[in-house]
């Protein structure tokens, strides 16, 4: 069983907060990086647990190897 809403013609109390534009302008969105192709030879666990990942979270392991290789050198660069 619904129940039924009750409204009331009360003022609601403005409350808002003005957020800063924190969002890259469409020109950087749309670059692409310059990347280099190279071979890599993983081992067999490794290869199984990144497809893996992948599947379950829709995506490709080729990306989720590029993207932990960034993590790294993003988190060693400034060490």
């Amino acid at each position: 069983m619904k129940r039924k809403i009750k409204y009331v013609n009360e003022p609601m109390p403005v409350v808002y907060e003005v957020i800063n534009d924190f969002l890259p302008p469409p020109e950087q969105l749309a670059m692409k990086e310059e990347s280099v192709k190279v071979t890599l030879s993983l081992s067999k666990q490794s290869m199984e647990f990144l497809k893996n990942a992948a599947s379950k979270n829709h995506s490709h392991y080729q990306t989720m190897i590029r993207k932990l290789v960034d993590y790294y050198v993003a988190h060693y660069k400034n060490a």
